[in-house]
């Protein structure tokens, strides 16, 4: 299993399918997009945090009524066991899994390794835009939305801070490196890591 977090515009979305498929392993998407969190946050603007990304992510919690969404405790801990139950099942099927605190959940998990992608702040602008078809500025939006967004789930539902480097194997700068030759070192990587002392397996 490989978690991947990334920064925004950091290319996450073109190195996690290759690290998938290089491995011949499943792809395991994140919870929500980055236009479901600019749709969540014009669409309720003016509720909190929980109930926006709650929202956002109701397509992909099945059993969850997004309608009767608060921002209570309740809330909070079903979003959170079912995010989790979502993740160790993914992790049961092997493969890539993307976002969803994969690597604070995984954290003990034998034969797991742990990625996070960042890089400088323009380039990451840059490279969302061109990706998205979007102009800089919406670019320049959508990554102080999200990566905020991101890092408040992830302290509000399981207690850490998704940007601190305490949880990963490696961080890599996709400023530096091109994305080709992340998916290399991530694959590398991670044979080395499941190949390694109680390995149970990528």
């Amino acid at each position: 299993v490989v978690t991947l977090f990334e920064s925004y515009g950091s290319g996450a979305g073109y190195v996690g399918p290759r690290v998938a498929r290089a491995l011949g392993l499943p792809f395991h998407r994140q919870a929500f997009s980055s236009e479901e969190i600019e749709a969540a946050e014009s669409r309720r603007e003016h509720e909190g945090l929980l109930a926006r990304v709650f929202g956002a992510l109701g397509t992909s919690y099945g059993g969850l009524d997004v309608g009767d969404v608060t921002a209570g405790q309740r809330d909070k801990y079903e979003l959170t066991m079912e995010n989790t139950r979502v993740v160790l099942d993914e992790a049961d099927q092997g493969g890539v899994v993307m976002g969803r605190n994969g690597a604070f959940i995984l954290r003990d998990r034998p034969a797991t390794l742990h990625v996070r992608l960042d890089g400088p702040l323009e380039q990451r602008v840059a490279r969302a835009a061109r990706d998205a078809g979007i102009d800089v500025e919406r670019a320049r939006k959508r990554q102080k939305r999200e990566d905020q967004v991101r890092a408040d789930m992830s302290l509000d539902l399981y207690g850490w801070d998704p940007r601190e480097v305490d949880h990963y194997d490696m961080v890599l700068n996709t400023g530096l490196l091109d994305l080709d030759t992340c998916v290399a070192i991530v694959v590398a990587a991670a044979r080395l890591k499941a190949a390694g002392p109680g390995a149970a397996g990528a």
